[in-house]
């Protein structure tokens, strides 16, 4: 972490079990970021917590070493059975989700906890085993959660801590029924730690933990604090044929780095990695319907270099932690002006600098003012220099698997009621040779 993101609270200034500390210390972890500063001493004495900050901030050590720290000094409740979980810890997406279980095998490698990553997708009879075996910690998201809690596979009567990150995208994804589902079933509020983590405090967020937390402190960390002063924010211009030679062009002068291109539709991202493809840049798409085992793969790939260039949708823009994205390009300009923030918060993480580039295109140019008006300041614009517009070459694109051939009689073989073709023999006029 860069030393301006850092306070000089330190962690060994803590009263934290020797193992815990070890775990830390193994993370490179010694002072901590404001958002650990200000959350830890009221978690640490037992105090409920309702927190803001973006990602990238460090609030997903602030809850694992609270957890870990509660959980080391308070026995299990009474009645707890053997193998039933004492901490819970929910996520909005599958990401998140992975992002929290490593950092918690790191800090909580000394701790001797057993710990469950649980989301769906994939794994779930290799997930199920491991609940039933018995662990102390879950991470995961609601729906597989719910899913084998039905089933009876494990309970939540001996939940000692809970942790709800993300709170504002738990709306967002329509998931907080199940997230209200899930607390009703734990002990009273009063009767364990909890710690929410929200980018904003907003009311819904607000009732929400006035609701399922005792009397929470809240703690704000302002965005500008954190990410802001640190990005290095700029804007285009660029005519709907002159994307992609600005695009190329931007790509080639980064040099050997890694870089984000948001995009708002699958078709886009497309487009643009069959661009990169054809223009011998290497490149890969993450969209909503990629496989989890894919996308996972595709994220390890981009994390340690097989290639520079990752074009995604909205579905990446939260609950990642991708190291050392230099640039992020708003290839298409958010229609959400808080998914401005979120997308550039992909790079500049944990105190370090980054740069933001932004296409305002006449298809997209119009969600700028509200982009501007919700960040507080105007984006600084560059004109194109057309040295910098690369004419592309044709683009390449993957070829689309085989049709499988239908049965025959099938309805689905461009057939109207009883298999026969519209506008065929049944009535209708008839097809042309």
């Amino acid at each position: 972490m860069s030393d301006a993101h850092l306070t000089k609270v330190r962690y060994d200034s803590f009263d934290l079990p020797k193992n815990l500390l070890q775990g830390i210390e193994d993370a490179g972890f010694s002072f901590c970021t404001p958002i650990q500063a200000e959350t830890l001493p009221e978690a640490l004495a037992g105090h409920d917590v309702a927190g803001q900050a973006q990602t990238g901030t460090g609030k997903t050590a602030a809850f694992l070493v609270a957890a870990f720290n509660y959980l080391m000094k308070h026995d299990p409740p009474a009645g707890h059975k053997a193998g039933q979980p004492r901490a819970i810890m929910l996520a909005p997406t599958r990401e998140l989700a992975v992002q929290i279980y490593n950092d918690a095998q790191v800090l909580g490698r000394h701790t001797g906890f057993k710990m469950a990553l649980i989301f769906g997708g994939t794994g779930y009879e290799s997930q199920r085993q491991e609940l039933q075996d018995g662990v102390d910690l879950i991470i995961g998201t609601p729906g597989r959660l719910i899913d084998y809690f039905k089933q009876h596979v494990f309970n939540l009567k001996s939940i000692q801590v809970m942790v709800l990150d993300e709170a504002d995208r738990m709306f967002d994804l329509g998931f907080i029924k199940d997230i209200r589902y899930l607390l009703r079933r734990m002990p009273k509020p009063e009767q364990r730690l909890n710690l929410l983590f929200s980018a904003t405090l907003s009311m819904r967020v607000a009732e929400l933990a006035y609701e399922h937390m005792n009397n929470p402190a809240q703690i704000k960390i302002e965005p500008d604090q954190v990410t802001a002063d640190r990005v290095r924010e700029v804007v285009y211009y660029p005519a709907m044929d002159e994307k992609i030679p600005l695009l190329l062009g931007l790509l080639r002068s980064f040099g050997d780095t890694r870089v984000l291109v948001f995009v708002n539709t699958k078709r886009a991202a497309e487009n643009i990695g069959a661009f990169l493809k054809g223009n011998g840049m290497e490149g890969a798409v993450l969209s909503g319907d990629v496989p989890q085992k894919k996308r996972l793969s595709l994220l390890k790939r981009f994390t340690t270099g097989d290639f520079t260039t990752l074009i995604a949708t909205d579905v990446a823009a939260r609950g990642l932690h991708i190291p050392d994205v230099s640039h992020v390009v708003n290839y298409d300009l958010p229609q959400d002006a808080e998914d401005y923030v979120h997308r550039i918060g992909r790079t500049a993480r944990a105190g370090a600098s980054g740069d933001a580039v932004s296409f305002a295109c006449e298809g997209f140019a119009f969600s700028l003012p509200e982009i501007e008006d919700y960040i507080g300041h105007k984006i600084p614009t560059e004109s194109i220099d057309t040295d910098l517009l690369v004419k592309p070459e044709p683009p390449i694109r993957e070829p689309r698997p085989p049709r499988r051939p239908h049965a025959k009689g099938d309805s689905r073989n461009r057939s109207g009621k009883g298999g026969q073709r519209r506008g065929g023999r049944s009535g209708g006029r008839p097809r042309s040779s």
